[in-house]
């Protein structure tokens, strides 16, 4: 017997339990327990496509899991490829964007499939703009800001304390990401020790960009006030933000930045760019500042005003968590997605 229709089938980049992920993995997890949670697993069918997996085998697993469906939900531009295999007659196609996979002009058949989208979802108002600068034929196609989510609430009497005057940078060292930041917030840091010597700087994550990295870090702080910490859990990895005084991502290129919400999540500030959606994130200077990441000095200035303690420090910190609490949450995520996707 042929299965019946679905409500909707989602193509998600890859998310099993072994698989190191970074934002657009940990979203896609969540917006999908969102959809199973209103439709049921009866109606929907998610494949999950894995790095590493050959575009053949990707294609030949989508075709065995062909299904009727009423909405296919494309969580990465990337995988709009596989859609034709799962059903040529899926009546809505739902496309998120994330950041800089979308920032550029398409290959023919991208944008031959751009069309059929009927919905395009971004994680941030800059994510589109961008989106529409590259690719301006979209400039009136359907669309919502649907702003990521993460985690819950924390209890209301969990402490929430710092040691020293540490920055904590989380992301992933791969030297194709090499806008993050790091490379300014470590040319700063002597301006930084000027001031506040016993100031460190934390740098968790790990890849091909970390050894050029340590050795900068070894040219401008020979004092070893910059550490190295590797790729760390996410047990770990709250364990830093919990010690930390702020978090910083000075990038130049971010969709959105999940980091901001797990650090936002415990009451610490964050330094941002002036130059990508973390703003949207932050809203400086309501939960932290934004800074012009090519500009060592403010750069300096803006990090050692995040590390003093006092009552700024302390109205950021509330600031943070009340607006990662109103905000940012999973079911925040959840309710958006779902409210995009049902009201359009």
């Amino acid at each position: 017997m042929r299965p019946s229709p679905l409500d909707i089938v989602g193509l998600f980049p890859e998310w099993e339990a072994d698989a190191v992920g970074g934002g657009v993995q940990a979203s896609g997890r969540d917006a999908w327990n969102g959809i199973l949670g209103r439709v049921g697993g009866q109606r929907a069918q998610a494949f999950s496509y894995r790095s590493g997996t050959s575009k053949t085998k990707a294609l030949l697993q989508a075709i065995g899991n062909r299904r009727k469906a009423q909405v296919a939900l494309v969580w990465h531009l990337h995988l709009l490829k596989l859609l034709p295999a799962l059903d040529h007659s899926v009546p809505r196609v739902v496309l998120f964007l994330h950041g800089i996979e979308a920032w550029r002009r398409h290959d023919p058949l991208t944008r031959f499939l751009l069309k059929s989208v009927n919905l395009f979802l971004t994680n941030s108002d800059y994510t589109w703009n961008r989106f529409i600068g590259c690719n301006p034929a979209f400039q009136s196609a359907s669309h919502r800001t649907v702003h990521l989510g993460s985690g819950t609430s924390l209890p209301p009497d969990r402490p929430c304390h710092s040691e020293a005057p540490a920055v904590l940078m989380v992301a992933r060292l791969d030297a194709r990401e090499d806008y993050k930041g790091h490379r300014q917030m470590i040319e700063a840091w002597p301006g930084v020790l000027e001031r506040m010597p016993e100031a460190e700087l934390w740098i968790v994550g790990d890849g091909d960009l970390r050894p050029g990295l340590e050795q900068l870090a070894e040219r401008c702080v020979p004092n070893h006030s910059i550490r190295f910490c590797g790729q760390v859990s996410d047990v770990e990895r709250d364990e830093l933000i919990g010690r930390c005084r702020c978090l910083a991502m000075p990038s130049r290129n971010e969709g959105f930045g999940l980091v901001y919400l797990e650090a936002m999540r415990m009451g610490r500030p964050c330094l941002v760019s002036e130059m990508d959606a973390g703003r949207e994130v932050v809203n400086p200077p309501e939960a932290g500042l934004a800074v012009h990441p090519h500009d060592r000095e403010a750069l300096a200035a803006a990090v050692r005003r995040m590390l003093t303690a006092g009552t700024e420090w302390d109205h950021w910190s509330s600031s943070a968590r009340a607006r990662y609490e109103s905000r940012f949450t999973r079911g925040h995520l959840q309710e958006r997605l779902l409210t995009a996707m049902l009201q359009t």
